[in-house]
């Protein structure tokens, strides 16, 4: 089914939209999956916030000209599903986690901070914690030295305790 001209230019602004807001774009081809699996994908990348669309490559490119993802251009070739995410790390990690479980969705590529990646490059964004655990992580670093003292002090006072007589 073909678009007129201005349902084209509106699958364009949502795009460069989508674009403009997105900090990842990764690329797989998804030839061979079936309807049940490719709703599974989208329902996960939408619990992620990452927004996944079948887009006809010419409109992809014409969405993405002139932003930071233009340089997964030449990667944009044959039947490809565009994940677009705000976190660094979702829609790799969408992606990603659902291509070990399926065989037939292979990635090609991606883009991050303006750098076009291979599906290599692709897989070891996904494996980056996200947000939430490397602020966790952060944390428990912060913390670690504070806690290791208070132990030690508890440690002294419980033995600079031991050494006085009882007072009667």
């Amino acid at each position: 089914m073909s678009l007129n001209r201005s349902e084209k230019e509106a699958v364009i602004k949502d795009v460069t939209d989508l674009a403009a807001k997105a900090q990842t774009l990764v690329m797989a081809e998804y030839r061979g999956i079936t309807v049940a699996d490719m709703t599974k994908l989208r329902n996960d990348a939408r619990s992620n916030g990452v927004a996944l669309s079948v887009l006809k490559n010419t409109l992809a490119r014409r969405a993405v000209a002139g932003s930071s993802f233009e340089v997964a251009g030449d990667q944009m070739t044959g039947p490809l599903i565009y994940g677009f995410s705000e976190d660094a790390v979702a829609a790799a990690r969408v992606v990603a986690d659902f291509a070990k479980t399926n065989d037939k969705l292979v990635i090609r590529g991606g883009v991050y901070g303006g750098k076009a990646l291979d599906a290599n490059g692709v897989k070891e964004l996904a494996s980056i914690p996200s947000k939430e655990v490397l602020l966790a992580q952060l944390c428990g670093l912060l913390m670690s030295p504070i806690s290791r003292t208070a132990v030690v002090l508890g440690a002294l006072a419980a033995k600079k305790g031991e050494g006085e007589p009882a007072a009667a």
